[in-house]
């Protein structure tokens, strides 16, 4: 088989630039290869948000802001063109907290990021300001919504739009360009827009890219088709990336980090249906009884979960008018950590993995402990979070001639989907690159200035 672009991956990545080359930049001849069903490896076990919002080191979050805001001006644009086929909304983010200083640094993370061009920020204090703009929770185009960011300071104010939470908390900052949508249609719509315009999905394991001295010949299969001929290969692999990176002798410094998301039913009807995705911005002791607490000091692989685990617990409705399904999710654990090799797959979750995070979202909304007795089995689903050390996407050019990569998008691979697939079209044809297009390529760990600098970027900046 020949092609005059292969790209290994059919996942969220894989399918944007390939639409972004044949439906956007009219390339014929496209081929998409993946040995299992589109978008099933880990873009369909994500939170399916995005926002503009990147707290974290000026590098880092400059050029991050930068492509998200271009990937969303995208992503509303193809909301317009489908009738919002993949309800992309603007629900917003709602960041929480129950520290006395909490809301000066949510006022010092909101002005880093008007500075950047993320909108202006509205201060609404003690008796203060209008009322905070509702979003509009239907599917209405998303950029009817407002934008820039609004910043309670009042605690009764805070817990008068929303009574479930703790009742310390003692600011909150919604950021507005942010909102979800869902990934699993987004991808059908690129698929079936890349077939439309003459591309091919085909079913094959990729063992390898074939190779003749500096420049790409094509991709060698496992079973069926021996190769898939083609001059130009992009590596949108996911979490499969560093085999095939090894493969052709390029070494990057990459982790997988496994994620999980818990599916949790809420028939008591705890929270209401219309809610920005909220999180608790501080730290998390977790409440256990006094025999739990005796049961878990015993234990040298739990007794850590009596210890104060990271901030970022949260959640937000998951379905329609008449669901009761909530998305439940938290990082709280670096245990889950994994080389950069092939990943286990399916991941596995330790059974008191669930419980954990029930109890992180017990400390920001008090009526969840309900659940701890009476809680109907929740469905815990994840994957892999292939990342740099400063937690920013590669995006661009190989060193072999041919070969591009599109890859370690994190945990924000929905958000950044359309930009990154319309940065690697513009190395691939030759187009003017954008200013930030520098922060994503691999060859930046080439350059010996900004090794110098990596010790200083936070390997978590702007993640959840």
């Amino acid at each position: 088989m020949n092609a005059a672009v292969v790209v290994v991956g059919a996942g969220i990545g894989g399918l944007s630039v390939a639409h972004e080359l044949a439906v956007r930049r009219k390339i014929a001849d496209v081929v998409v290869v993946d040995e299992r069903p589109p978008l099933t490896l880990t873009s369909d076990k994500s939170t399916e948000c995005y926002r503009n919002w990147w707290p974290g080191p000026e590098a880092v979050a400059a050029p991050m802001m930068a492509l998200v805001d271009r990937s969303v001006d995208l992503l509303e644009e193809l909301a317009g063109e489908t009738d919002n086929a993949f309800a992309l909304n603007r629900n917003g983010y709602a960041y929480l907290t129950a520290r006395s200083d909490g809301a000066r640094a949510f006022a010092e993370q909101a002005k880093a990021t008007a500075d950047l061009g993320g909108g202006a920020l509205r201060v609404h204090g003690e008796g203060g300001g209008e009322p905070f703009p509702e979003p509009v929770y239907d599917r209405l185009p998303a950029r009817d919504g407002p934008g820039g960011a609004d910043l309670v300071t009042d605690p009764a104010r805070i817990l008068k739009r929303f009574p479930f939470l703790a009742p310390d908390v003692t600011a909150m900052l919604i950021p507005r360009r942010c909102g979800w949508l869902s990934a699993q249609q987004l991808g059908m719509i690129l698929l079936e827009r890349f077939r439309e315009a003459g591309g091919r999905l085909v079913r094959g394991q990729v063992a390898g890219v074939e190779r003749e001295g500096e420049r790409v010949t094509g991709v060698r299969l496992n079973g069926g088709l021996d190769s898939i001929a083609a001059s130009t290969v992009v590596l949108a692999a996911g979490p499969l990336l560093p085999p095939l990176l090894a493969d052709l002798g390029v070494e990057l410094p990459l982790v997988n980090e496994l994620h999980g998301k818990v599916t949790f039913d809420d028939y008591l009807g705890v929270v209401p249906r219309h809610l920005p995705l909220m999180i608790w911005n501080d730290p998390v002791r977790l409440e256990w009884s006094d025999d739990e607490r005796r049961e878990l000091a015993a234990d040298p692989d739990l007794s850590w979960l009596l210890e104060e685990l990271p901030a970022g617990v949260h959640f937000r409705p998951e379905g329609g008018e008449g669901s009761s399904r909530l998305l439940l999710l938290w990082a709280f654990s670096t245990h889950a950590i994994k080389p950069a090799t092939v990943p286990e797959i399916p991941p596995r979750f330790d059974d008191v993995y669930p419980q954990v995070v029930l109890r992180g979202v017990a400390r920001m909304a008090p009526a969840m402990k309900a659940y701890l007795e009476r809680g109907r089995k929740p469905f815990v689903d994840g994957g892999y979070y292939l990342k740099t050390p400063e937690n920013r996407p590669l995006i661009g050019p190989l060193p072999v001639e041919g070969a591009y990569v599109l890859g370690a998008l994190s945990g924000f691979g929905i958000m950044v989907s359309q930009g990154a697939a319309e940065l690697l079209a513009a190395h691939l044809t030759g187009d003017t690159l954008p200013s930030h297009a520098p922060s994503f390529s691999p060859e930046r760990f080439s350059d010996p200035a900004f090794l110098a600098r990596l010790p200083e970027l936070s390997g978590s900046a702007g993640e959840l």
